[in-house]
C-alpha cells in the first residue's frame, strides 16, 4: 500500500497540485527479478525497421498519430524516424538495469518473432500467457505500430516497440520493462493493467522510474523535456479513466482538461530544474 501511494499519488495527484516530487531513483539488477533472465547482463537485442517513405509518413495522415502530436505538443510523437541517440538512451537504460532479455524494436514489425517470444516466455504463467498473450499478439499483428504508431512495452513478449523520437518516452517504456521484471506474478500484474484505474499505478511506476533515472543521470535540459512530456502523457491515462468510468457524460472535457493540467504541472516542474543539476 505504501508503494502504491508513493508512485500513484506522487505522480497522479501531481496533476492537481502541480508539485514536482518524484520517488527516489532505485537502480535494479538481475538479482531483483524473479524468473528466468538468461541474457540479463548482456546488451538487449535491437531491431530496426527498413525505412519506407509511405509508412514513415503515416504520422501525418493517421488521425490518432496527429492527435498524439497535439496532446503532447511535440511533432516527434510517432515520427517513425528514431535517432541513434534515442536508441542508445534506451539501450543504456536496459544495460544499467540488466534488462538484456528485453527485445527492442525500433519502428519495426515482426508478427512471427512476436509470436515466438510470447509463447516461449516462461516468466508469464500459461493461464495468462495463452489467452491474454494471444490477444496482445493479435492486436500487434492486425494493428501494426509500424503504421499506427503507439510506443509500448508488451510484457507477454518482453518487447519494447518504439516509434517516437523522444528519449523520455523511450525510457518510460524501459521503466515498464523494469517494473514487470520485478514482479513475482507477472501474468497477474499484466492482467490487472486492464482493470479501470489500476493502470494508473503501472503508468506511474514507469514514469517515476524514467523521471528519477533522468534526474539522477541526465543534464538539466533532458530533465525539463521529461517533465514536459511525461506529465501530460500520464494525464492522458488519468483523463481516460475519469472520462470513461467516473464522468462518462463529460468524457471529452474531462480528458482534455486532464491533459491541460498535466501540461501545466510539467511546465511548472521544468521551471524549477536548476542548471547545476546537469550531470
Amino acid at each position: 500500500m505504501k508503494e502504491f501511494f508513493s508512485r500513484t499519488c506522487i505522480i497522479g495527484l501531481i496533476l492537481l497540485t502541480c508539485g514536482c516530487a518524484t520517488v527516489p531513483y532505485e537502480p535494479t539488477s538481475a538479482a531483483d527479478y524473479p524468473g528466468e533472465y538468461l541474457r540479463a547482463e548482456y546488451p538487449p537485442v535491437v531491431v530496426k525497421g527498413t525505412p519506407s517513405p509511405i509508412l514513415d509518413a503515416s504520422d501525418w495522415y493517421w488521425p490518432y498519430s496527429l492527435l498524439g502530436k497535439l496532446l503532447l505538443l511535440n511533432a516527434d510523437v510517432d515520427s517513425h524516424e528514431v535517432s541513434d541517440e534515442t536508441v542508445e538512451a534506451l539501450v543504456e537504460f536496459c544495460r544499467d538495469h540488466e534488462l538484456g532479455d528485453v527485445k527492442i524494436r525500433i519502428n519495426a514489425y515482426s508478427a512471427g518473432d512476436e509470436w515466438r517470444r510470447t509463447f516461449s516466455n516462461n516468466n508469464i504463467a500459461p493461464i495468462w500467457r495463452y489467452p491474454l498473450g494471444f490477444l496482445a499478439w493479435l492486436q500487434y499483428t492486425i494493428l501494426p505500430g509500424r503504421f499506427f504508431g503507439g510506443d509500448n512495452y508488451n510484457p507477454y513478449s518482453n518487447a519494447i516497440n518504439i516509434y517516437s523520437d523522444l528519449k523520455p518516452i523511450a525510457l518510460h517504456e524501459g521503466g515498464h520493462a523494469q517494473d514487470f521484471a520485478r514482479q513475482r506474478n507477472k501474468g497477474l500484474y499484466a492482467f490487472l493493467y486492464l482493470l479501470p484505474f489500476v493502470n494508473l499505478y503501472h503508468e506511474a511506476a514507469a514514469s517515476s522510474t524514467a523521471l528519477s533515472y533522468i534526474q539522477a543521470r541526465k543534464p538539466a535540459e533532458q530533465q525539463r523535456q521529461a517533465y514536459r512530456l511525461l506529465y501530460p502523457a500520464y494525464a492522458t491515462y488519468v483523463g481516460d479513466n475519469l472520462g470513461q468510468y467516473a464522468f462518462s457524460s463529460a468524457y471529452m472535457p474531462v480528458y482534455f482538461g486532464s491533459v491541460a493540467i498535466g501540461h501545466i504541472a510539467g511546465q511548472t516542474c521544468a521551471l524549477f530544474v536548476p542548471e547545476e543539476s546537469a550531470r
